[in-house]
């Protein structure tokens, strides 16, 4: 049996799943975004008069989605430091890699879960990264 945990206080799924669920000692995160709780607002994401990204600021959208999901480990009952595995999904792989992985070093420096990193040709919002966790229950 498993236990579903969604959240006000992340941004609200864009599908019909929950933001995590409990399953024995472990959390399993759904894919979570750089998306601000409560908006639709990308940080960094510059839009031209029709709504097309035409610039978007990788760095700041990678703190936004370390501290999305750093809200969904603790509203879940578990912590930053009980990541056990993480994949990392990004756009624009040649661009944003180094800075991403400059950026996750800072987060990550006394914690080293499991990483994988993927390029996707899109994400279902204009984000350029999202994240995929799995922790521990502390």
């Amino acid at each position: 049996m498993s236990e579903k945990i969604t959240t006000n206080k992340a941004p609200q799924p864009v599908g019909m799943y929950p933001h995590a669920r409990r399953a024995g000692g472990l959390l399993f995160l759904s894919g979570i975004g750089p998306r601000e709780a409560g908006t639709n607002i990308i940080p960094g994401n510059e839009y031209d008069e029709n709504g097309k990204v035409i610039r978007y600021d990788i760095a700041a959208q990678c703190h936004a989605v370390f501290r999305n999901v750093k809200t969904v480990l603790e509203e879940a009952g578990s912590s930053w430091r009980s990541l056990v595995d993480v994949t990392v999904f990004l756009t624009n792989m040649k661009d944003d890699f180094p800075v991403v992985n400059r950026i996750y070093a800072e987060y990550f420096k006394d914690n080293l879960p499991c990483r994988t990193t993927v390029e996707i040709k899109s994400l279902p919002t204009p984000i350029a990264i999202e994240l995929k966790c799995i922790a521990t229950i502390d």
